[in-house]
């Protein structure tokens, strides 16, 4: 597990940016089985294209675009354990990944962005493509 002094900045990239954290398991079914606005996922990490490329083009896809997710939350990896287990569960059949982005619509995953169509992407790729989902699927 990572030190919380080490992620704190990493979670309020996205949290200052309107994502709500989920850090159980309950949070995680709460908002699945509860919600029929289309939700956007974010599985954080503390790697560098998380930092470098997954967090920054998803904060300028939800800026720009016109249809947003109806809800923003995030999961961290490595470290909100729980919390992470059970949104994979609800990503499958993707193996693990992180990071990684899922759009779900009424429950259903609708969307997923893998780790490895997110390295060597560009921050701007990343917005092009979410607000491309975005107009088709919401």
């Amino acid at each position: 597990m990572y030190p919380e002094q080490l992620v704190n900045p990493m979670r309020l990239d996205l949290t200052s940016a309107g994502f709500s954290e989920l850090r159980t398991e309950s949070e995680v079914d709460q908002i699945m089985t509860e919600s029929s606005e289309s939700t956007l996922v974010v599985i954080n990490s503390v790697c560098g294209c998380a930092a470098g490329t997954a967090r920054p083009g998803v904060k300028l896809a939800i800026s720009r675009t016109s249809k947003k997710p109806g809800k923003l939350v995030t999961v961290f990896a490595g470290v909100d354990k729980e919390a992470t287990a059970k949104i994979r569960q609800y990503t499958l059949p993707y193996p693990p990944s992180s990071p990684s982005i899922a759009l779900f619509k009424n429950g259903e995953l609708v969307h997923f962005v893998q780790r490895q169509h997110i390295e060597g992407r560009s921050a701007e790729m990343i917005a092009s493509h979410l607000e491309e989902v975005f107009d088709e699927i919401l």
